[in-house]
């Protein structure tokens, strides 16, 4: 694939991925969206094989998160759960600082107090 076109997919990508976390409650999408960006800014200088797994990742978390935004319509918010479990085969597969990051996502997301507690002005 040319670098152009390798290019404007992973632009395209990042850009749905950021325009589906409007969907999220607030908190979420500020935390989401920190994460995408710094995920994506990380992997600018991968190997093209770590580049192949990153974006089928991504894509699958865009098609996942696309298909629960597009269940929650018409619901309360609140009560729509988003993300999805991983299989310990999934697991298996990634490195520990990965383990690590994934943990840490997990923490903020769930945590009652998140550093991202952001509410919605209700004018």
């Amino acid at each position: 694939m040319a670098v152009s076109a390798h290019v404007s997919k992973v632009r395209s990508l990042y850009k749905r991925i950021l325009v589906l976390h409007r969907f999220l409650p607030i908190d979420l999408r500020a935390l989401g969206d920190q994460y995408v960006k710094d995920e994506f800014r990380r992997h600018k200088s991968a190997s093209p094989e770590e580049v192949k797994s990153f974006m089928a990742e991504w894509e699958n978390y865009k098609a996942t998160l696309q298909t629960q935004v597009l269940e929650s319509a018409g619901e309360r918010l609140g009560s729509v759960k988003f993300g999805a479990d991983l299989s310990e085969m999934t697991l298996s597969n990634f490195q520990e600082e990965q383990i690590g990051q994934l943990y840490e996502l997990m923490l903020e997301s769930t945590k009652v107090n998140r550093q991202f507690d952001i509410q919605e002005d209700s004018k």
